[in-house]
């Protein structure tokens, strides 16, 4: 490593070296020439007195000079220890830091702090188009004398990427991108993959109106599908043939009335500023005839009012029906006698046994009871009378 005159460190760099090598074997062959031409000199205003000296002193001296030329001119033999040296200078990041004009550039931690709020992780429901839109949006509100607009894009882009994206952007060669454009064009090829592009194209392709959707709420949803797929590739006039060709029957019958004949008669130009003022005009004309009025809405919304009012009122009353079951069993347990409040019966007073009263069995001979029962008088059935007044005459008879 060399220090410049700034003092910062300078990375040894091989190719300088190379040059400063050629420039070393250019100066020396200016040399030899210039030995040259006053040997030249010399032997032709001294040729007596160089004729005595020997002509091998001369060649030997002219050989020694060429041989070093054209050791200079030679490039040096680069080994792999040479490349892993720590001399040879070192990439740490892709991007290349953009030339400016100012001196010292600082940027706002408030900045670097709302980019970072917006990272990208590189998920699938992420839009790629989207976060470039929200980035550039974020950068645009910092204006640095002497500091381009790209410069600061390229400078802060690696802020706005997560762990794995980060890492994805210094995979590549260092400093091999040194413009925003280059930025982006990697960053779309790596995650806005081709089957999206496939699916935005559909999507516009196959727009249609809505039942309910005025005609202001059916070019802002076009437009949003435009806005997502950048590439689309569809030119002006076939966007405007996509979004007429696909309005209900009801809207372009009101373009065509409001452009005097046929809407597609009309210049794109014309069109388009057409449907942007119809748009801007009263929605609920545009409004299908088949939408749901508004007393219908509101009566609706009343009914689901009350239903939930219902259901909160029957929760109420469920939950204080268990809490009254919950309380039962303790209830319950409270109102059985205790064993020391039961009468003890002396015993029993059928038979005079020591058990109770309900629990005695006798012992005498039930015959005559069973006779008894078995010989009950009954009552006599007369088909021409009451029953009654039959059984009251036998009665007075005996």
């Amino acid at each position: 490593m060399r220090r410049s005159s700034a003092g910062e460190l300078v990375p040894l760099v091989l190719e300088i070296e190379a040059t400063f090598r050629r420039n070393n074997a250019e100066r020396k062959r200016k040399l030899l020439h210039d030995i040259t031409v006053a040997l030249i000199l010399e032997e032709a205003h001294f040729f007596e007195s160089s004729s005595s000296n020997s002509p091998t002193s001369r060649e030997s001296q002219t050989t020694k000079f060429e041989t070093e030329v054209m050791a200079e001119e030679q490039p040096r033999r680069v080994t792999l220890e040479d490349y892993s040296s720590t001399s040879v200078l070192q990439f740490f990041t892709s991007i290349a830091r953009p030339e400016v004009q100012a001196q010292n550039i600082t940027y706002p931690d408030s900045l670097i702090q709302l980019i970072q709020n917006n990272l990208f992780h590189g998920l699938p429901n992420e839009d790629p188009y989207a976060h470039l839109a929200t980035y550039i949006e974020i950068c645009n509100t910092v204006r640095l004398v002497g500091v381009p607009k790209d410069a600061v894009r390229l400078s802060l882009f690696s802020f706005s990427l997560s762990g794995e994206e980060k890492r994805w952007l210094h995979s590549f060669k260092g400093n091999s991108l040194k413009t925003w454009d280059e930025v982006v064009e990697k960053f779309l090829k790596k995650y806005f993959l081709e089957s999206k592009t496939t699916e935005g194209k559909a999507a516009i392709s196959s727009f249609h109106q809505f039942l309910d959707e005025s005609l202001s709420e059916a070019l802002e949803r076009f437009r949003g599908l435009l806005r997502k797929m950048p590439t689309h590739g569809f030119s002006e006039p076939i966007q405007l043939n996509i979004f007429i060709d696909e309005l209900r029957p009801q809207s372009k019958q009101l373009l065509d009335a409001s452009a005097g004949g046929k809407i597609k008669l009309k210049t794109p130009k014309e069109a388009m500023e057409l449907i942007e003022n119809m748009a801007a005009s009263d929605h609920a004309i545009l409004r299908d005839r088949a939408h749901i009025p508004t007393k219908r809405s509101l009566l609706e919304l009343s009914s689901q009012d009350t239903l939930l009012a219902q259901n909160k009122l029957l929760s109420k009353q469920l939950e204080a029906l268990t809490e009254t079951l919950s309380k039962l069993p303790t209830q319950l347990h409270a109102g059985q006698p205790s064993p020391s409040s039961v009468l003890q019966v002396a015993g029993c007073v059928i038979c005079g046994g020591a058990h109770d009263s309900g629990c005695c069995i006798p012992t005498e001979d039930t015959t005559h009871e069973m006779n008894y029962m078995g010989n009950q008088p009954r009552p006599s059935f007369n088909a021409g009378g009451y029953s009654g007044f039959q059984h009251g005459q036998q009665y007075n008879q005996q």
